[in-house]
C-alpha cells in the first residue's frame, strides 16, 4: 500500500512573519498516516528546516541547478539544498517550464542531479489546453517522462515521486475532474510499468492542479493518486489540514 503524501508549494510568497503564523498552524496539528512536505521560497529554506526540525514535515526546495557548482550567480546546487537540511526538490514545475523556458532536456539534467545528491526529486509533468483539447496530453506526458528514463534510467524512480499537473488548471481555479486525473495517473504508471512493474508498483504519483479543501477528497479517490501537490491552499493552514486528511 503506498503511503499517500501531500506537498505544499509555497511559490514566491511569504514573509518571515507569515511563515511563521503558518508554521506554528500546521505544528498545531498532527495528520497521521500520510507524508508531508513543504517547499518554501528558498530565502526561508534554511529557516524553515530549522523550524521543523524533530517534527514529522519534511522540507523542500522549488528548484535546483544542474551543475554541481560553478560561476552560476543566483541558482543553488542540490549539495548545497542537501546541506541545509533540505530532503526534497520540485524538479520540472509547469511555471519553469513555461516562464523559464525549461527544456525536457533541462529538467532531466535537474533530476540526475537532485538524485545524485541524495534528494528525493518530485518531478513534475502536465500538459497545456491546447495540446490536451489536440488530444496529445498523454503523448505529452510520456516524452518528459521518456526524457528522464534516457538520460539517469528506470531505477532513478525509486526514490522519487511524480506530480501530475494539468497546466490549464494551475492557478486559473479549474481542475480536472477526478476522471481525469486517475486516468493520466494511470497512464504514467503504465508507463514506468512497461520498464519495471516493482518501481511502478511503488511510485507516488500526485495530482497538482488547483487543490483545495472542497475538491481534494474527490480527486484523491482514484486508485493510482496517491496524493497532492497544492499550491495556493498550502498557504492557508486550515485548506492545507483539510487536504492533508482527505488523502
Amino acid at each position: 500500500m503506498r503511503r499517500r503524501v501531500v506537498a505544499g508549494n509555497w511559490k514566491m510568497h511569504g514573509s518571515s512573519a507569515t511563515i511563521a503564523v503558518l508554521l506554528e498552524e500546521l505544528l498545531a496539528v498532527r495528520v497521521p498516516q500520510i507524508d508531508v512536505v513543504v517547499f518554501p521560497p528558498i530565502a526561508y529554506l534554511s529557516w524553515v528546516v530549522e523550524r521543523l526540525r524533530g517534527s514529522e514535515i519534511a522540507v523542500g526546495a522549488q528548484n535546483v541547478h544542474p551543475e554541481l557548482a560553478g560561476a552560476y550567480t543566483g541558482e543553488v546546487a542540490a549539495e548545497m539544498i542537501k546541506d541545509l537540511g533540505a530532503t526534497h526538490v520540485l524538479v520540472g514545475h509547469s511555471e519553469r517550464r513555461r516562464l523559464c523556458d525549461e527544456s525536457d532536456e533541462l529538467v532531466a539534467r535537474k533530476f540526475a542531479a537532485t538524485r545524485r545528491a541524495g534528494l528525493a526529486p518530485i518531478l513534475c509533468v502536465g500538459e497545456t489546453l491546447a495540446e490536451r483539447e489536440a488530444g496529445r496530453a498523454e503523448e505529452v506526458v510520456a516524452a518528459q517522462l521518456s526524457a528522464i528514463v534516457s538520460l539517469v534510467g528506470i531505477a532513478a524512480f525509486e526514490c522519487a515521486m511524480i506530480a501530475y499537473e494539468p497546466v490549464w488548471a494551475i492557478g486559473t481555479g479549474l481542475s480536472a475532474t477526478p476522471t481525469d486525473a486517475q486516468s493520466m495517473h494511470h497512464a504514467i504508471r503504465a508507463q514506468i510499468r512497461a520498464l519495471d512493474v516493482s518501481i511502478a508498483e511503488d511510485l507516488r504519483i500526485l495530482y497538482g492542479g488547483s487543490i483545495n479543501g472542497d475538491n481534494a477528497a474527490s480527486l484523491f479517490v482514484g486508485t493510482d493518486v496517491d496524493g497532492g501537490l497544492v499550491g495556493g491552499a498550502s498557504l492557508n493552514a486550515r485548506q492545507f489540514v483539510e487536504i492533508c486528511r482527505a488523502a
